[in-house]
């Protein structure tokens, strides 16, 4: 398949469940960070042979239950990053906007932009049975490292080791953001005075307003919403392993 975050969304959802398909990806697009989580090479003839000659690799999949904007329960997996809070409205924001300048400074750019009229709110998560109850004002729930267009936010999450790295963002002021930004683009961000990581395989996320999910750079739908892991239920073409 030749796309971006979005494009893997679909074709995940549209195949899941099914033995013996396997996705090779050539990444284009605003985001690409399910092809940088694995690996994968933006250059085309590059990813052309990984999807010729590479190795398979068996990674787990993300599955969302959620409220649907128009109210009712929905459904989806994801293959790469899920969210509530501030970056669902973050994605929204950047897939609405012109992406002439490329997907880095356009997730930049809505970052800044919906931070400013963002405030925290009191969020129940609960992961495996622990439960944390704070202002925050976003809940990243990773199955691999990258999300907005090349963000590290989670750089110790393997798509493959059956648990989500599920990253709790506080009350964050504008100092803090300028000066943690850069080092969030390097993985290098952890640990933060007003993060907690935590890790599982059974997430929820409610609060007393309807904060928006992210799926994948997609915006499907609100909180409440509960993430489960879908152990070894995807197979992906990638690089080879040089043979020592």
């Amino acid at each position: 398949m030749v796309g971006g975050d979005g494009s893997v969304h679909e074709v995940v959802n549209g195949i899941a469940g099914r033995d013996r398909v396997e996705i090779a990806v050539i990444p284009r697009g605003t985001g690409w960070d399910f092809a940088r989580s694995l690996g994968l090479q933006r250059n085309i003839d590059r990813a052309v042979d990984v999807a010729l000659s590479g190795e398979t690799r068996t990674i787990d999949l993300g599955r969302a239950t959620y409220r649907l904007w128009a109210g009712g329960e929905g459904q989806s997996f994801f293959a790469n990053v899920a969210s509530a809070g501030m970056s669902g409205a973050i994605a929204q924001r950047a897939n609405s906007s012109s992406k002439a300048l490329g997907g880095k400074i356009s997730y930049l750019w809505a970052t800044f932009a919906v931070f400013a009229r963002w405030s925290s709110i009191e969020i129940q998560v609960t992961v495996d049975g622990e439960t944390r109850s704070a202002p925050m004002h976003d809940v990243i729930v990773a199955n691999g490292p990258y999300l907005g267009g090349g963000m590290k936010i989670c750089p110790g999450a393997e798509p493959d080791d059956g648990t989500f790295d599920v990253l709790l963002i506080g009350d964050l002021t504008k100092r803090d953001l300028v000066l943690t930004m850069p080092r969030i683009f390097r993985g290098t961000h952890l640990p933060h005075p007003k993060a907690e990581l935590l890790r599982g395989a059974q997430v929820s996320v409610d609060a007393a307003d309807h904060l928006p999910i992210e799926l994948d750079g997609e915006q499907p739908g609100t909180t409440p919403a509960r993430f489960e892991i879908v152990p070894q239920a995807l197979r992906v073409r990638v690089p080879a392993v040089p043979v020592s």
